[in-house]
């Protein structure tokens, strides 16, 4: 039987990403997705991470990180103009505990009028996770990278 360690939410930070968080966020970005789709190198995507966060912040978006007892955790990345959510990660070892939350939370006050996201039709765990969090699925696309059939989901006030 496995115990699950004490995560205590008090603790979690949520704020502006620095130039000095991006490698460790980073490192969070390629864990959680290369266990989401244990068959793709998310390693060898870093570089294409990076010029995409760099690039939506030129554009306007902010990047967050969850910080718990001096570690990233989580990261967001939002356009508060559009309110397209591109990237929320959470550390494997913490997820399920309240981190992707605590970052809704962070995307929905940078954009409170609505949020719009891309999600892989096939990454049931995410959709289930967005539904709890009220949002619903109101179109589909393809991913231009992957080719991956993906859902449009929509959060509204």
């Amino acid at each position: 039987m496995s115990t699950i360690a004490l995560f205590d939410l008090s603790d979690l930070a949520v704020r502006a990403m620095t130039p000095d968080d991006l490698s460790e966020t980073l490192d969070v970005w390629v864990s959680a997705w290369q266990a989401a789709y244990p068959s793709i190198d998310f390693q060898a995507r870093r570089d294409w991470a990076t010029t995409r966060i760099a690039d939506l912040e030129r554009d306007g978006a902010l990047s967050h990180v969850a910080v718990h007892d001096g570690r990233i955790v989580g990261a967001l990345v939002i356009d508060p103009n559009t309110g397209y959510l591109d990237q929320l990660v959470v550390a494997t070892d913490v997820q399920g505990r309240g981190v992707a939350q605590a970052l809704v939370r962070e995307a929905r006050r940078w954009a409170p009028r609505g949020i719009d996201l891309h999600v892989n039709q096939d990454n049931a765990r995410a959709i289930r996770f967005y539904q709890k969090c009220g949002f619903m699925i109101s179109g589909a696309d393809v991913n231009p990278r992957s080719g991956a059939p993906v859902h449009k989901m929509s959060w509204r006030p």
